[in-house]
């Protein structure tokens, strides 16, 4: 395609969202551009002093049916859809009178925020499901070798400047434009989709229905292109849901420092799914895509305290998450060691000039608290050929739990057994982790064999395991992992069971005084 420029005489514009429309349109006007408008919009040009044709009086048909139908008429879809140069094209519309239009700015209701509303009842929910919206769309986009097509607001400055340093738009730019425009209106019908799959045809939600429909459609929008992926040879960029508007990792706002990379992303995101389990003010440091530190307190850095002290070593250089604002007491310990990032739902005015005296440390506002935040959609991961989809282990509940040994937990055990159970989900399998009622102690991830998970967080915790209780994610398969807990000095452990020896493992607790519950759920992170 060659890099053609070609002028717009004539522009449709309808729009729901009408931030930047009115400069927009008195950009074209005062560029010598005919304008067509309907409904609000065109109220809103009148209003405004822009002259304009309304479609009723192009079409010579008025709107109807409460504006269901108001640019659905041949007289617009031939203008669009016509192609330039073509003869016969040509010929229908002199026979018709029909005049070309050369750019549509549209943009359609908002069908997802209506759905998301609290009491809105389902017929005003399909109202907002736009009909004439994404047909000019669909056919402006099909015709983009002669028809600009705008369906985003933050084009319209481009556009505008275009149309005047090059009287026209550019084969790049119409092609650009129309790629948009698709991902537009597909983004639009999935969300319809993905709406009208949860409900009966009453409206009512569909008791049985699966998280898992038949056809999955990804919407992504890319955010930002990072330096390189795990490793500098891979190329990487970080792309965002479009549905949704919960506080995530995607929406957080950096404040200062260094650009993120595709590690910091990974270990932000499973610090903020870490800290989003504890209560109030909890803080937990996270090192190579594991929780090296956790810890809930009276104040944030107390928290964050509790959570460095949890392996001093491994938080050297690590991503700390807090569920609570940081503030100045707590940014002055931030300061006080190498980190890589941090992320918390705000950062106060006097902890901001704090942390600003680390200019390399990335500091993130999530916009919210983690906690409130409903991890939107599945679960999606990427193996050869296709993609595994399930739903978020947000499970932490122990009232099914139940004691197996001899001897029950105490009070102070219980807490510990809690406080070790919320946060075992969000290690890495074979996960083990030595917790007291406030803080994890230790942490042992990743290995092939249980035992060496145990192993290895009695050496992080050292004198602490002393009257500490451990989780494991899974069943123990042997005695082993419990009789080196013990000899370690845990008290109390808490585990799925369902191994075929959990009676050899419950009579090993028994023997060496050890309280022990079964949860009957698995929290493997692989």
């Amino acid at each position: 395609m060659t890099d053609r420029v070609t002028p717009v005489r004539r522009a449709l514009l309808s729009v729901y969202d009408k931030d930047g429309i009115v400069d927009l349109a008195r950009s074209l006007h005062e560029l010598g551009v005919e304008l067509l408008s309907t409904g609000g919009t065109a109220r809103l040009l009148e209003e405004a002093g822009i002259p304009l044709r309304r479609v009723a009086e192009e079409t010579g048909f008025p709107e109807m049916l409460d504006g269901r139908v108001k640019t659905l008429h041949p007289r617009i879809h031939a203008g669009i859809l016509a192609i330039r140069g073509n003869p016969k094209h040509e010929e229908d519309l002199a026979s018709q009178g029909v005049r070309p239009i050369d750019l549509v700015v549209v943009n359609l209701y908002p069908f997802e925020k209506t759905a998301r509303m609290e009491g809105i009842g389902i017929q005003e929910i399909v109202e907002m499901i736009d009909i004439g919206g994404p047909t000019m769309v669909r056919a402006a986009a099909k015709n983009f070798r002669d028809v600009g097509v705008v369906v985003d607001p933050r084009d319209y400055g481009r556009v505008a400047d275009e149309l005047r340093d090059r009287g026209g738009l550019s084969d790049e730019t119409r092609f650009l434009l129309a790629r948009k425009a698709f991902q537009h209106t597909a983004s639009y019908d999935t969300a319809i989709f993905s709406f009208l799959n949860q409900l009966t045809p009453d409206g009512a939600r569909r008791v049985d229905q699966s998280p898992f429909p038949q056809e999955v459609v990804l919407e992504l929008q890319k955010i930002q292109d990072l330096r390189y992926g795990e490793n500098p040879h891979q190329r990487a960029a970080f792309y965002g849901e479009l549905q949704g508007n919960e506080p995530t990792l995607a929406r957080a706002v950096q404040l200062q420092g260094k650009e993120l990379s595709f590690n910091n992303l990974l270990d932000l995101d499973g610090a903020l799914a870490a800290v989003s389990s504890l209560g109030e003010h909890g803080c937990v440091v996270v090192k190579h895509g594991n929780p090296c530190g956790a810890g809930v307190g009276a104040s944030p850095a107390e928290a964050f305290e509790k959570a460095r002290e949890g392996d001093p070593v491994s938080a050297f250089g690590g991503i700390v998450a807090f569920n609570t604002p940081i503030d100045a007491d707590a940014a002055e310990l931030l300061r006080g060691m190498f980190l890589e990032a941090v992320i918390a739902p705000s950062v106060g005015d006097e902890a901001r000039e704090i942390l600003a005296r680390k200019k390399k440390l990335r500091v993130l506002a999530l916009g919210g608290d983690p906690r409130a935040a409903r991890r939107p959609g599945l679960d999606v991961r990427r193996v050869s050929g296709g993609y595994l989809l399930q739903e978020w282990d947000t499970d932490d509940d122990l009232a099914d739990a139940k004691v197996v040994t001899e001897r029950a937990p105490s009070d102070e055990e219980w807490a510990a057994l809690r406080f070790g159970w919320t946060m075992v989900r969000h290690v890495r399998s074979n996960a083990i982790v030595f917790s007291l009622a406030d803080r994890l102690v230790g942490v042992g991830a990743g290995q092939m064999s249980r035992v060496d998970s145990v192993k290895i967080a009695a050496m992080k915790a050292g004198e602490r395991s002393k009257g500490a209780a451990m989780a494991s994610d899974a069943f123990f398969p042997f005695p082993d992992g419990v009789e080196e807990a013990a000899k370690a000095g845990v008290t109390a452990v808490i585990q799925p069971g369902g191994s075929i020896r959990d009676e050899e493992v419950i009579a090993a607790a028994n023997r060496l005084g050890l309280a022990m519950v079964f949860t009957g759920r698995r929290h493997f992170r692989h």
